[in-house]
């Protein structure tokens, strides 16, 4: 019975330490995200980027992707702002536990990465694929954006909750794996993603 109670105490303790540290993760984050309409814009673009693909005719779909140009540039420049905002930011304040599931101190662990520089490699990315003229068409232009816009939203998740929830909610809303979302962002954006956040630094997205 002592054993058991102990194992209940401590669950307890530790449920009422996650929710601790999530509140204030989502108030940490919320603090800077108040400032800008992110959240606004990638769904401006996520949802003018089906509108524009679904178009039969090339001149209306043209028509459409050029309307969405300002909410791009808008976008990049919130989110660099974001990203040298959270610079700023204490570093024991943005560590992120890479572990998949969340675990008491884990973020103090080895095995974690910091936050400001993985929304420095997002702000880069979401520039480089809004500002490409690779010649890639209008929809693998878009869905490199989208991609890497996702990416974003996935790793806010991770920060404020933990990986296999950020990955559950992704698929959820977006039918895509946190694998899929990964090989489908800029090659640069991925190589730098993966150094941060990868065990050891390594080249999977497990």
């Amino acid at each position: 019975m002592d054993l058991l109670l102990t194992l209940t105490l401590g669950l307890v303790v530790a449920w009422i330490a996650k929710a601790s540290q999530q509140r204030r993760r989502i108030a940490f984050l919320a603090g800077f995200l108040s400032r800008y309409s992110i959240e606004k814009h990638i769904e401006t673009l996520t949802q003018g980027y089906l509108r524009a693909i679904g178009e039969a005719d090339p001149e209306r779909r043209d028509q459409v992707l050029r309307l969405l140009q300002a909410s791009e540039q808008e976008l990049c420049r919130q989110v660099s702002q974001l990203a040298a905002d959270v610079a700023a930011a204490d570093a024991a304040s943005t560590r992120v536990s890479k572990l998949p599931l969340w675990l008491p101190f884990a973020s103090s662990l080895a095995a974690s990465f910091d936050m400001r520089e993985a929304l420095r490699i997002h702000a880069r990315g979401i520039c480089q694929s809004i500002e490409s003229d690779a010649g890639a068409s209008p929809r693998d232009r878009a869905f490199t954006i989208s991609a890497e816009l996702f990416l974003l939203q996935h790793t806010c998740h991770w920060f404020c909750r933990s990986k296999w929830v950020a990955s559950a909610r992704m698929a959820a809303l977006h039918r895509t794996s946190y694998q899929q979302l990964v090989a489908a962002v800029l090659p640069q954006t991925r190589s730098a993603y993966l150094g941060v956040v990868g065990f050891g630094g390594g080249g999977r997205a497990g």
